[in-house]
């Protein structure tokens, strides 16, 4: 699958940003909740673990997500539930198994059938959409850590499995809280970084979103607020959508506030 050597690349592409870290920057926190990197690295290499035992064991799968659910029930967060799971791994120990994960993962999933149906932690999904949602994710909690270090990431044209899950999400997001659902989705016209244009949806629609395909996607992801971008929102539809797209499993989140993810001008010091 095309989807599951964009992971690997999009992966690849993090890690390299955090090589020439040492042990004590992974405690650096970022602007996702204060999460520090060794949680969001902690959080990518958990649940990438997790959808590769759905392609190779659904009962320890099963096993592994009811112990999640049993921290959750006592009082454990995500961070400190994945960290006892992980049994405190951390920094560049942590590192190397992410990274070792996640090239393993790609080999794996490769030369699955997109279309084999796997379970997860609601619905199940197939194997094509389960490993477009590790890539959406790595790319999503990676912004934090692009933004933390001041460094504008170098985009490619791989983040149209994020644009796509993006439009597929639109019915979802506000069905997810308990909205009346759209009849028409908004015209969507956007430039990949590759600068070819991408367009979805009926172009004659009442509603329409136009502007970078990368800042669409941290719109969907929740990375940043829509009025931090300068995507042109035409429409009620389309207004609704951005202010609340979420392309992520899970109940209603909220996108950040405006101005409170972003890059930082000067990184910190490490090393």
């Amino acid at each position: 699958m095309k989807q599951a050597l964009d992971f690997r690349d999009e992966s690849r592409a993090l890690h390299a940003l955090l090589e020439p870290l040492a042990d004590r920057d992974f405690s650096l926190t970022t602007r996702f909740k204060n999460w520090s990197l060794d949680a969001i690295v902690a959080h990518l290499h958990f649940y990438n673990l997790m959808a590769d035992l759905t392609l190779k064991d659904e009962a320890r799968f099963h096993e592994t997500m009811g112990r999640v659910r049993a921290l959750r029930a006592n009082g454990e967060t995500m961070v400190s539930s994945t960290d006892i799971l992980l049994e405190g791994l951390k920094g560049r120990a942590l590192l190397a198994a992410w990274q070792a994960g996640f090239e393993q993962i790609a080999d794996d999933w490769s030369t699955v059938d997109p279309r084999r149906r796997l379970p997860w932690v609601g619905p199940s999904m197939s194997a094509r959409s389960s490993i477009s949602a590790r890539l959406m994710e790595t790319w999503a909690h990676g912004q934090a850590i692009y933004d933390l270090m001041a460094v504008e990431r170098q985009n490619t044209d791989r983040i149209d499995n994020i644009v796509v899950m993006g439009v597929n999400t639109f019915g979802w997001t506000f069905s997810n809280r308990g909205l009346p659902v759209p009849a028409q989705p908004p015209a969507l016209r956007l430039t990949a970084p590759s600068g070819a244009v991408w367009t979805y949806n009926d172009p004659l629609a009442d509603s329409r979103i136009e502007g970078s395909a990368t800042e669409f996607c941290q719109v969907v992801t929740q990375v940043r607020h829509v009025a931090d971008t300068q995507l042109t929102v035409q429409g009620d539809v389309a207004t609704r959508w951005m202010s609340m797209a979420q392309c992520f499993a899970g109940p209603p989140h909220d996108p950040p506030a405006p101005g409170t993810r972003l890059r930082e001008a000067v990184a910190p010091r490490v090393g």
